[in-house]
């Protein structure tokens, strides 16, 4: 394989030194172990140790890294083009990874009762700040009575949003996606546990994964993928394939969450007040819009809920990193005065 059918561009190029490119073999990252990592190259895959100073939280698949390869060991990891993240550890100050560089993430849902609007509004913003293209995957349509209803439900949740939906087991699943899907592209599979998203990466890899049925009495899977990887696909392009994630946390997204809404964040901009909340107050426009039908008012309840969760998730992460920047200083003080 060359660089280009593993996802490299200019954007990385131009990150290195010229010793660096003379001396250091680029890798893209597959898989990540507690204590080592494995990257994909041109002389082949490489399993490498991480340089003093460098854990393996601070590498994602999808990461671009440079290598010493006769010492299996990773040196830098280059600069990410998009990074899909979500908000959890807010008592540490960080955002857990998700998967790095990517192209396109497949929003997977199904045509049954785990179809929820709120949590595909979750995904769609997360994409959205993160810079990457959402496309959302409605399976299990041959198994459904009115797929129609949930592919308008799925479409109205953003402007030119693209919605595919399709049987995993038996459609063309990778003629339907190979727009997406092509030659150095990287996309990602995220959503719920028992949607179809191992059937999907089989169909796109041509692997044999195990996969699990669904609970009938739910809806709700069980936890087929129990960790992050990069594949090839047919097509050309490199999928990773995600856990399913039951939370998923918003932080340090105002950006995406106002993408994923524009009819409403819009409208705010022309409220008489500029701290308006949408409820009671004069002049509002996006109440003027519900009222004249516009507007689904349960999309305007999603659409604070999300923004209180991120305002608050936000302040808890600066409070949070603020506290480790004074004990790190507080660390560097003490271990100064004992060496004097």
């Amino acid at each position: 394989m060359t660089r280009a059918d593993l996802g490299w561009s200019p954007f990385f190029m131009s990150q290195l030194e010229i010793e660096e490119l003379e001396t250091l073999t680029p890798a893209r990252i597959a898989t990540v172990h507690r204590d080592r990592v494995v990257g994909f190259s041109e002389i082949g895959p490489l399993e490498l140790t991480l340089e003093p100073g460098l854990t393996t939280a601070a590498v994602g698949v999808g990461d671009w890294v440079l290598c010493a390869p006769e010492q299996h060991r990773l040196i830098r990891v280059l600069d990410r083009q998009t990074e899909l993240t979500r908000g959890t550890e807010y008592h540490t100050g960080e955002k857990q990874l998700i998967a790095a560089n990517l192209d396109t993430l497949f929003i997977t849902s199904s045509c049954n009762n785990d179809f929820n609007p709120a949590r595909l509004e979750r995904y769609l913003a997360l994409a959205h700040d993160a810079g990457i293209t959402p496309v959302i995957l409605l399976t299990k349509a041959d198994q459904c009575d009115d797929p129609d209803s949930y592919i308008d439900q799925a479409r109205v949740l953003g402007r030119n949003l693209e919605v595919v939906a399709l049987d995993a087991k038996t459609g063309d699943v990778a003629g339907l996606l190979e727009p997406w899907c092509g030659k150095g592209q990287t996309v990602a599979l995220a959503g719920s546990s028992g949607v179809g998203k191992t059937t999907i990466a089989n169909a796109l890899t041509g692997g044999n994964a195990l996969t699990r049925d669904i609970r009938e009495d739910d809806a709700r899977g069980r936890h087929t993928t129990t960790g992050r990887s990069l594949h090839r696909m047919k097509t050309g392009g490199w999928l990773i394939d995600t856990p399913g994630m039951r939370g998923l946390g918003v932080a340090e997204v105002a950006f995406g969450i106002d993408a994923t809404f524009p009819e409403i964040s819009e409208l705010g901009e022309a409220c008489k007040f500029r701290d308006c909340d949408h409820e009671t107050e004069p002049g509002c426009a996006v109440q003027a819009a519900i009222e004249r039908g516009e507007i689904d008012p349960e999309r305007l309840k999603r659409f604070k809920k999300l923004k209180r969760e991120n305002q608050h998730a936000t302040d808890t992460i600066a409070q949070a990193r603020d506290r480790n920047r004074k004990l790190g200083k507080m660390i560097k003080s003490a271990v100064k005065k004992k060496g004097r």
